[in-house]
């Protein structure tokens, strides 16, 4: 065997290029270290180790620093429509900034959810990611279900409200008074081998079938933490209104604040009026004013402690569980009108084409001058005022409007990703019953805030850029290749012709959906772009917002619901000088910051979601045997995604139900074709389906197929149509 120089080199060369072979005998033997050798091989490895340039994984084998091991334990932190799943290493890894991704249509049985954990191959790709081979899911950590009470034969078992969940027969000795019907929490008592795990009830929530409870049942499957603790609630109790010293006067600008009919904490105001500057004609003066949590809520104090634990409020269509306590979220941090309130202020200056020529901030005090809705707003301009409105039309409201216009000018000629796709609102009443499913309506105003917040987020990143000062940036990433092509793919089937290297910017993405403006697909289309997406997260690494097409872009506007704005109001505050309660940041600490706010956005979205298909499921309870219509809007081996027309309900149809035949998934295609006849049922084709379970517990609805109209003809792929041919010759050849 040929002998190898034994090094630092040699060694570290060995590991990273043979992740498998990696135990100290591995390396001996490819290195030909024999003898006295092993003593220095060994001090070598210690060497590398100390240094940080390897560590020792499972098996006692070594990886390069920054590297995965081949087998970790992962925790799924999202799963999107198409059946893909992002993962992260759920022990501390060098490589945790990677991304692992896990095709769900590769797994057998059940897939693993978000919050789940998994046991996974890892196999590096060229971009730093990880594709993740299913091993197996592992219990959750502390086995904590959430489900409903049921009376059995011989004593109580519960039902999972996860459908993923393995239930549990329920100790009649350990109930918590708990009866049949009641929402409760149990972990087990034994662990599951044959049959079902015995458990304990430790928490009893109420009335199941309740509605008011749905949002309970979300937050107790992902252990959202609900509760202050005693000493944040004293400190938020303590907390008094700044005092002027030190600080801008802003009281007699009539800063307004625009949300939401429902809103109840409102932490953005704006204003604008037209710049008197000769050098600047038609351009804008610009504020938007935020609430200064900073001051109340200080590093490492209760109040961030528990803030920082939360990452983010989350909103229910009953309910808020917010980031700070309420004497903060809807007090003292609540811009509310004719109140003084301390805020954090950015002055920005654009041109008439909208473009940002200067921005300062500053500390102020600030009085709103009024509480507006964004219907109330889009009325006004449309020519139908109020009592509010009317006084603030010409001053207020018809400068907002100007300055928007200009604003959007700007994100036209930037080129920007402007996917507005409906989204689902739950109506109730007082006792939390749901009366309507309807879509949001997307108005002017709401398109108003948007800019206006956007602008100043790009501010407060250029600033701290400018100081070069670390932060956590607001980032998105370009596309993945394999995503693009699905996409073009997809477009194919639909006729719509698109190449992948013609989708390498934002502006070329608003073309297509340009081009796709008023096609009866155009809703699926939009979808399906937004799929082919990154994922935006938070991080101190600094890669630019792809869909917004912007070079810095960092949150700002939203410090009392997002933990990652307060981390920047203190570094702008710390940058400027401008007081108290600011921190200058380091980014190793920052890095692992984003990932975790990154995954309590991720589960707060999970929880809204899971909350929002109980209601419709709850709503649609006593509709079975109904028809409903709508589009096939995902299909997965298992079988199809149904978005009704009327409510944008998701129902499930299983493949079994669809005829007596065996139906083939062709990926490429997005289409299941029966191996006897040829039929195919793909993305966006019309049908009617008879409504058969509303499961409002697990929040899923399940329908069969009545009728059913393509939207095109579609031919199955090459490796498929083998597939569906040899069954077809069978039964011809049985009928001869």
């Amino acid at each position: 065997m040929r002998r190898h120089r034994l090094d630092r080199e040699s060694v570290l060369k060995h590991i990273s290029e043979n992740p498998g072979l990696t135990s100290k005998r591995d390396i001996a033997r490819a290195l030909g270290v024999k003898g006295a050798e092993r003593v220095e091989l060994k001090a070598i490895l210690k060497e590398l180790q100390h240094e940080g340039l390897i560590e020792r994984g499972r098996g006692r084998r070594f990886s390069p620093e920054g590297v995965l091991p081949r087998v970790v334990v992962a925790v799924v932190t999202a799963v999107d429509e198409d059946g893909d799943a992002t993962l992260r290493p759920a022990a501390a890894h060098d490589g945790d900034e990677a991304t692992l991704h896990l095709d769900l249509d590769d797994v057998r049985g059940k897939p693993p959810g978000v919050g789940d954990r998994v046991l996974v191959r890892t196999d590096r790709r060229e971009d730093g990611d990880y594709d993740a081979g299913l091993i197996r899911i592992l219990p959750r950590e502390g086995g904590r279900v959430v489900g409903v009470v049921e009376a059995m034969a011989d004593g109580y078992w519960l039902k999972p409200s996860n459908r993923k969940e393995r239930g549990l027969r329920l100790d009649p000795h350990l109930m918590k008074d708990a009866e049949p019907g009641d929402l409760v929490a149990a972990e087990p008592t034994t662990p599951q081998r044959m049959g079902l795990a015995r458990g304990r009830v430790t928490e009893r929530f109420g009335d199941a079938s309740e509605p008011r409870h749905f949002s309970r049942i979300a937050a107790a499957e992902l252990q959202l933490p609900e509760a202050f603790s005693d000493a944040a609630i004293a400190q938020a109790e303590a907390a008094e209104i700044p005092d002027i010293k030190g600080r801008l006067d802003l009281r007699e600008v009539p800063l307004v604040t625009i949300d939401g009919a429902d809103a109840r904490d409102f932490d953005d105001a704006v204003h604008a009026t037209p710049d008197d500057d000769p050098d600047n004609h038609g351009g804008f003066r610009l504020i938007v004013a935020i609430a200064d949590v900073a001051h109340y809520v200080r590093s490492d104090d209760a109040l961030d402690r528990t803030a920082k634990e939360r990452g983010n409020s989350v909103y229910f269509p009953d309910r808020v569980i917010p980031m700070l306590p309420e004497g903060l979220s809807n007090g003292l941090c609540s811009l509310r009108p004719g109140e003084p309130r301390g805020c954090l202020a950015v002055e920005m200056v654009i041109d008439a084409e909208g473009k940002l020529k200067a921005h300062r901030f500053g500390r102020g005090l600030m009085r709103s001058a009024a509480r507006l809705t964004y219907e109330q707003v889009q009325n006004a301009v449309d020519g139908h005022v109020d009592d509010t409105t009317g006084p603030l039309l010409e001053p207020v409201i018809q400068p907002l409007f100007a300055a928007w216009r200009a604003l959007d000018r700007a994100r036209r000629d930037r080129g920007t990703l402007d996917l507005d796709l409906p989204e689902r609102v739950v109506e109730l009443d007082d006792a939390a019953e749901p009366t309507r499913i309807v879509a949001r309506e997307r108005l002017d105003a709401h398109r108003l805030i948007e800019e206006f917040m956007v602008l100043a987020n790009v501010a407060a990143a250029e600033t701290l850029v400018a100081r070069k000062r670390e932060a956590l940036f607001r980032v998105h990433d370009k596309p993945q290749p394999d995503k693009i092509e699905a996409l073009t793919q997809f477009l194919h089937g639909l006729g719509v012709e698109a190449k992948a290297h013609h989708l390498r910017t934002p502006r070329d993405f608003e073309r297509l959906l340009t081009r796709v403006k008023d096609h009866p697909l155009e809703e699926t289309i939009s979808a399906y772009i937004l799929r082919a997406q990154s994922q935006a997260v938070y991080s101190p690494e600094n890669i630019g917002h792809f869909g917004l097409n912007l070079r810095y872009y960092a949150h700002f506007t939203s410090p009392i619901r997002r933990y990652a704005d307060l981390v920047v109001h203190r570094a702008l505050i710390e940058a400027l000088e401008l007081g108290a309660g600011g921190a200058r940041h380091e980014r190793e600490p920052l890095t692992e910051l984003g990932q975790q706010v990154s995954t309590c956005e991720r589960r707060a979205m999970e929880a809204e979601r899971k909350t929002t298909d109980r209601f419709v499921a709850y709503y649609l309870k006593d509709r079975i045997g109904a028809r409903f219509n709508g589009r096939i809007g995902g299909v997965q081996r298992p079988g199809l995604f149904i978005r009704l027309d009327d409510t944008g309900a998701d129902v499930f149809v299983p493949v079994a139900t669809l005829g007596a035949e065996y139906f083939v998934y062709d990926e490429a295609q997005s289409a299941l074709f029966g191996t006897r006849t040829g039929e195919h049922l793909g993305i966006s084709d019309r049908v009617e389906i008879e409504l058969v379970e509303a499961d409002s517990l697990q929040g899923g609805l399940v329908g069969r197929v009545t009728d059913h109209t393509a939207v095109t003809e579609r031919t199955p792929s090459r490796r498929h149509a083998r597939r569906i041919e040899r069954p077809q010759r069978r039964h011809r050849r049985s009928r001869g």
